[in-house]
């Protein structure tokens, strides 16, 4: 696909759709060693917190698994699905306690969804949350990361809720994989924007 650049590509602030068009999802397997300390973290988060965000609710936080956190989440995740199916294959197994083993940095970001709350939709505020995932995409990509949002069985799961010690009304948006790339990615085929656009005129 090619579109043709607006006249005002020279603006600096062109730089930045430069950035949003370069981002690519790094396989959680190819994110190693180093990755951001704390400060950058911090930073990150920032960048993140960054969202649309309708009544000011902030209606996310994130969750920082990191370290040896990461393999004992692994543990737990092999656990429940041997003692779901004592008859899961090695390979199965395997993968879960592997699943956050490959990037040095996993932060899940949740969704604080207060019941209570009737003024905003849950929906906004869910897509809030959501916003904060790519955000933090952009954000580690931003300072040479390379980063995935995954989700999978674990993110859905009332058992490894219970285990990340969410609330009752929190959920599991995304789990973002963050460390230095082993690889580059090559570009795949994007959607043409010519082709997802419709003018809407009254009947």
């Amino acid at each position: 696909m090619s579109v043709t650049q607006p006249a005002n590509s020279q603006n600096p602030y062109f730089s930045t759709l430069e950035t949003l068009d370069a981002r690519r999802s790094v396989p959680a397997r190819q994110l190693g060693l180093p990755g951001p300390d704390d400060a950058t973290v911090l930073r990150l988060l920032q960048s993140a917190s960054r969202v649309p965000d309708h009544g000011k609710r902030v209606p996310f936080r994130f969750l920082r698994i990191a370290g040896d956190a990461r393999l004992a989440l692994g543990e737990a995740l092999a656990a429940i699905t041997l003692h779901r199916d004592p008859l899961a294959g090695d390979g199965a197994i395997e993968k879960d306690r592997q699943r956050f083993n490959h990037a040095p940095l996993v932060i899940a970001v949740i969704a604080v969804l207060d019941p209570g709350d009737t003024k905003i939709p849950e929906q906004e505020r869910l897509l809030t949350a959501g916003c904060a995932c790519f955000a933090l995409l952009q954000a580690a990509q931003a300072l040479g990361f390379g980063a995935n949002w995954l989700t999978g069985w674990p993110a859905y799961d009332p058992d490894v809720r219970v285990l990340l010690e969410l609330g009752e009304h929190e959920r599991v948006v995304g789990f973002i994989h963050i460390g230095t790339p082993a690889m580059a990615v090559p570009e795949r085929e994007r959607p043409d924007p010519r082709t997802l656009l419709t003018d809407w005129s009254p009947a």
